[in-house]
């Protein structure tokens, strides 16, 4: 039996850039206009940003609605020097595009994401299927399995969940999560909130308070009601931020990770 391996075909520009050719169909909108219609994306990723943008071959962009910057972010995305308004109906959207100054990618055009800046395209497509955020990260696995652990969540020492039917998020980069039903849940103990995110890989997540007196960050649980297919196993449960709270699986206490939300979480007024 033959086996085959494909290699990663990421590649270096000296000013630090990771960039790979990508095989996905992208489209971007501004509103009901096409700017960008791609067979051939490349996939980037900035010195310190953990996720990726989508860059494009000019022949693929409409040009055409692109005018020199106005007021060029010079300094930001990686040195770039070339930068672009999106001149549509109204007011010209200032740096909404931009090319990097890296030689390999000197024919590219790439696109701020709406969700991001408030300046970019607000709808994009993978082949037919619509993406938010930014784009998936081909080499970042997102899995959701059910699972019989025993789950019980503590704050500040009163019993908030105890489950034996949880589904089990793993998401490469982050602490597993560990999604609850409602009815295993003291969702009296807490309150919704307006907050709402977007998430790439799993869709928009809305949250709930602890209603305690315990020094406990604002939004410390979510919940999917409509999760993306490749996550279906989460909808309508809910999950707990490792980073503030007390978790015990199967009889053992879990560290509390540091991740790049503790920080953030610290940062929220406290209740």
């Amino acid at each position: 039996m033959t086996t085959f391996r494909t290699a990663r075909a990421v590649r270096t520009t000296p000013e630090g850039l990771l960039w790979e050719p990508s095989a996905r169909w992208v489209r971007g909108r501004r509103g009901e206009v096409t700017v960008v219609d791609s067979r051939h994306p490349v996939l980037v990723w900035e010195p310190d940003v953990p996720v990726p943008l989508y860059a494009f071959p000019r022949e693929d962009v409409r040009e055409d609605l692109l005018r020199p910057a106005r007021n060029p972010a010079t300094g930001t995305h990686t040195g770039s020097r070339i930068f672009y308004d999106l001149q549509l109906d109204g007011e010209p959207l200032e740096n909404a595009a931009w090319t990097f100054a890296a030689p390999d990618l000197a024919g590219h055009i790439a696109f701020e994401w709406f969700g991001r800046v408030g300046r970019g395209l607000d709808h994009w497509y993978e082949e037919e299927e619509e993406i938010f955020i930014h784009p998936r990260d081909p080499h970042k696995r997102v899995d959701a399995l059910a699972s019989s652990r025993h789950v019980r969540v503590d704050i500040d020492g009163t019993p908030v969940a105890d489950t034996v039917r949880p589904v089990l998020l793993f998401e490469t980069g982050l602490p597993t999560r560990y999604y609850i039903p409602r009815e295993d849940v003291r969702l009296d103990l807490f309150v919704p909130t307006t907050n709402h995110t977007g998430c790439p890989y799993k869709g928009t997540a809305h949250y709930w308070s602890w209603r305690g007196d315990a020094s406990v960050p604002p939004n410390v649980v979510w919940s999917y009601p409509d999760p993306l297919p490749a996550v279906g196993p989460i909808k309508d449960l809910l999950a707990f931020y490792n980073e503030a709270v007390d978790i015990t699986v199967d009889g053992e206490l879990q560290e509390r990770p540091v991740t790049p939300f503790s920080q953030a979480l610290e940062r929220r007024p406290r209740r």
